[in-house]
């Protein structure tokens, strides 16, 4: 380790040991980048993402507090209607004549049990494929929910609840012989290749699987927006910062962290997934649009030529704006870039900044290509280096 970066970690020390945390001096260290040593940047997001606040003294209350608020949500939304256990304060209440798995009524709980499964479904299918050139995600993690596995209760698991819904709903396929074929519906869509993830023992559960509560919590508790595919590539790089926090006190937590953490930057980040708000000022279109106007003030003919092959800023900024980038990079790239973006105070607009800036550097190649070359310029992004990116954002924001 170099004498500058431990003096660095030496800084960010210091910065986080103020009783008072100065966000204006901890936004300008994070800007540059946040050390992992000491669980320095799992601490950082947690300011950063407003779920910490500035006060130290008030952290122990406060964590204790949201962490018994997300057992409560465990408690109750991950639990099938009609299955509760007496001693966790919950009666066991039987199917009855007024609700039951057949009742039309909207406000069943059986029927929002089947709606819940159809959202349950999604989300499991894209929290399997997460990140799927690193282990980590299908590894057991080392704190399971222990509400949620304990053998004593009566909780059905979200995986065992996806497995039972794509059981019963096994579909008939007619031939043209007119035979039945009945096959099951994970295997049609590839749901569970057999060779592609090992079955973890009973009591072990993968980080994937935690990730798919946290969403499908999420999706509960907002059901206006409920879950959009892509919400699950914005959890992931904050749940594996937290889940590989090398302070254990903090990585136990980091279900319930990542939870909140994802939940503020929703709140930040959900228009873009409205698709009612698309074309409204807080929409998906206006920012992608901004990036095109951006462009056109800081690079006219570079601007021009994607105009005049009609390369569309929908065609690939929809992805790197609604996804913070995280589908272009590598997931240590991807936390790089999102610690400048937690540190501005206007993080959105720097990442306009961010998307202007990488076209800026291939626009050589963009001048030089025709509409299908640049096309596969922009869909795969072809620089690596995110420093470079972020130097040349920095600069476009210092000019402007």
């Amino acid at each position: 380790m170099s004498t500058a970066y431990r003096n660095r970690i030496q800084e960010f020390k210091v910065a986080l040991s103020e009783e008072n945390i100065n966000l204006k001096t901890l936004r300008e260290l994070c800007f540059n980048g946040i050390p992992f040593e000491g669980g320095i940047r799992a601490q950082c997001w947690k300011i950063l993402l407003n779920y910490l606040p500035v006060d130290q003294r008030l952290w122990e209350s406060f964590l204790k507090k949201q962490r018994d608020v997300y057992s409560q949500f465990l408690k109750e939304m991950i639990i099938q209607p009609g299955i509760a256990k007496a001693n966790l304060g919950l009666s066991r209440e039987d199917v009855t004549m007024e609700d039951h798995p057949l009742n039309p009524n909207p406000d069943s709980r059986w029927n929002t049990y089947f709606k819940d499964n159809e959202i349950l479904l999604q989300i499991d299918k894209d929290v399997r494929r997460l990140y799927p050139d690193m282990a980590f995600f299908q590894r057991p993690t080392e704190y399971p929910c222990q509400l949620i596995l304990d053998p004593q209760n009566d909780y059905e698991t979200l995986r065992r609840r996806v497995e039972q819904t794509t059981l019963k709903a096994q579909t008939v396929n007619r031939n043209r012989s007119g035979v039945t074929n009945v096959s099951s519906p994970g295997k049609a869509l590839n749901l569970y290749p057999s060779n592609e993830y090992e079955v973890l023992p009973n009591g072990s559960e993968a980080h994937w699987e935690v990730v798919e509560r946290i969403l499908f919590i999420y999706a509960k508790l907002n059901p206006g927006i409920a879950y959009v595919q892509g919400m699950n590539e914005i959890v992931g790089p904050i749940y594996y910062t937290f889940a590989t926090d090398p302070n254990s006190q903090w990585k136990e937590h980091a279900e319930a962290d990542t939870f909140f953490c994802f939940t503020n930057l929703m709140s930040e980040n959900r228009d873009n997934f409205i698709k009612s708000l698309d074309d409204s000022q807080c929409g998906i279109t206006y920012k992608m649009e901004s990036v095109y106007s951006m462009l056109k003030d800081k690079d006219l003919e570079l601007y021009l030529k994607l105009e005049e092959q009609n390369i569309k800023p929908q065609y690939f900024t929809f992805r790197w704006l609604t996804l913070l980038l995280s589908q272009e990079f590598l997931l240590p790239d991807v936390i790089r870039i999102w610690d400048t973006l937690f540190s501005d105070e206007d993080r959105f607009h720097f990442l306009i900044l961010v998307c202007c800036a990488m076209l800026i550097l291939i626009r050589d190649s963009l001048l030089a290509g025709d509409f299908t070359v640049n096309m596969r310029l922009l869909q795969d992004y072809p620089i690596s280096d995110v420093h470079t990116i972020l130097t040349k954002a920095k600069e476009l924001q210092d000019n402007s």
